[in-house]
């Protein structure tokens, strides 16, 4: 384990909104150094907090234990072509997996936006999904298998269709508890997927989503897709949240790709964004050429009477261009003034498909309360939106400007019956408002879980299960009480997080 003062400091932060230096960092090139670090976090209770690239928002991937960090061993890659099967070691990204199942006509289907540095490890923790989970769904559905170390130091490999496994079951009881107790949204990723456990019978749906608590993983079995032949698109501009929210269930039906939602809030920093109240871009995968932009067809004549701005595409060259705006979102908002910061505070909530247009207006009408602007984006077709929260950091009530809309938007979306977090998972920041959304009663079948699988709680404690001291705006990366680091790593931490250059290795920070 590396105890260097320079190292601790380039891992305690990822790209969410804290700063945490952890007491150790460790780099495993193999299963057989993960097994020897968690006997020896059993010996010592040390923390562990596996890691991969750290581009996960909430804080699951920071702590004040040993840094795991995953990304630089456990690099094989293998694609089975007949079987529709990609072995991915935790550290290869998204990218790496699409790249190699190309040659064959495959691919991994759903897409995080940060799939050029998203790691398979790291997709598996959150349950990560992106723009294509309308239609293909998020992570959890091409997970074939994994292989974990257990927090007992157990290597095994859990395989979809093996069944629940030894270590949890539930009763009757626990099942009626959490068919009424899980919320009614498409997406989900805010705790253990009990739901999806109960639906399949298999272990492996405890697993993924779990944000390194229950094991590590150090490699993925992923189930590939065909390529579609063609694809085309178009960009649907609407004068107000009504007529956008409407329409959304149409073009659903239109069984879609993506169905993106850019507010005005986020488009107000796009010099080349159409003056509209929100922007879709649609998205249609098809067979032929024909069918792409028939569908394309249908959606721009049935809604021609509600849009105030249409583009379309008719090819992949054209869907690309088409497509730029949304890409150059996050670029635009890491050129903010030094004053002004982008903190992802309440960022991933997701609401059931008919409350939409009511939670837009929800967020916009409390970050107006509250005096601080948000930039407004997401999936529209999943109802699952991105908020940016931008405070003047030079404000002396920002801190407290920005708990008060966290507690906010936390009440918007418990009272609308959604989730807080659709794809990125719960981390630290949404630990401790899971009973909010669940109830008393889920979240001890979620202390079970924990205690089923990691009696100790050596790994990354404080993350679905909250600690007691749980605050969601402490130890923030920001601020005149950050944690102390040196100046030059706090810079170049700046830097990744400006330029998403989250594939850096962070011995590179530090050096």
């Amino acid at each position: 384990m590396i105890t260097d003062a320079r190292i601790r400091a380039a891992y305690a932060e990822g790209a969410g909104i804290y700063r945490i230096v952890p007491a150790a960092v460790a780099i495993p090139s193999d299963v057989s150094d993960v097994v020897a670090l968690i006997q020896h976090a059993q010996r010592s209770r040390t923390a562990l907090i596996p890691r991969g690239a750290g581009s996960g928002m909430p804080g699951g991937n920071v702590g004040s234990g040993v840094i795991v960090d995953m990304s630089a061993g456990f690099s094989e890659l293998t694609v089975d072509p007949h079987a529709k099967i990609a072995r991915a070691g935790a550290s290869v990204t998204w990218t790496e997996v699409n790249d190699a199942a190309r040659a064959y006509g495959l691919r991994l289907p759903t897409d995080p936006s940060s799939g050029a540095f998203a790691t398979s490890g790291g997709m598996v923790a959150t349950s990560a999904a992106g723009p294509r989970t309308v239609r293909y769904g998020s992570v959890r559905k091409w997970v074939e298998a994994l292989e974990i170390v257990g927090a007992d130091g157990e290597v095994r490999t859990v395989r979809r269709g093996e069944g629940r496994g030894e270590r949890f079951d539930l009763s009757a009881n626990d099942r009626r508890l959490i068919f009424d107790g899980f919320p009614k949204t498409r997406k989900n990723s805010s705790g253990y997927a009990l739901d999806k456990f109960t639906e399949s019978g298999d272990e492996i749906d405890l697993l993924v989503g779990s944000e390194g608590t229950l094991a590590i993983v150090s490699a993925v079995h992923w189930r590939l897709d065909a390529i579609p032949p063609d694809t085309a698109g178009a960009a649907l501009g609407f004068a107000d949240l009504e007529a956008m929210a409407e329409v959304v269930p149409y073009l659903v039906s239109l069984n879609p790709s993506a169905v993106e939602l850019l507010d005005d809030t986020l488009l107000r920093f796009l010099p080349d964004a159409p003056h509209v109240a929100c922007l879709l871009l649609v998205e249609f995968e098809r067979d032929s050429a024909a069918a792409a932009r028939g569908a394309v067809g249908d959606a721009v004549r049935k809604l021609k009477h509600v849009v105030t701005h249409v583009g379309t595409a008719i090819d992949r060259a054209g869907l690309e261009q088409l497509w730029s705006i949304r890409r150059l979102a996050s670029p635009a908002l890491a050129r903010l003034p030094l004053t002004q910061r982008s903190l992802q505070v309440i960022e991933d909530g997701c609401v059931p498909p008919a409350q939409l247009a009511q939670y837009v207006r929800g967020l916009r009408e409390a970050a107006a309360e509250r005096g601080v602007p948000v930039a407004i984006f997401g999936h529209a077709g999943d109802a699952h939106v991105h908020v940016n929260a931008l405070p003047d950091v030079t404000h002396p009530d920002w801190r407290n400007d920005v708990r008060a809309l966290f507690n906010d938007v936390t009440d918007l979306v418990a009272r609308l019956g959604g989730v807080p977090s659709g794809e990125h998972g719960v981390g630290r920041l949404r630990a401790g408002v899971l009973e909010r959304f669940y109830g008393n009663g889920v979240m001890t079948l979620f202390r079970d879980v924990k205690q089923a699988y990691d009696p100790l709680s050596i790994l990354n404690p404080g993350v679905i299960i909250p600690a007691t001291d749980w605050s969601p705006v402490a130890a923030l990366k920001v601020g005149d009480d950050a944690a102390a680091i040196p100046e030059d790593i706090a810079t170049r931490l700046r830097e990744v997080e400006r330029s998403a250059a989250w594939a850096t290795p962070k011995l590179e920070l530090a050096h």
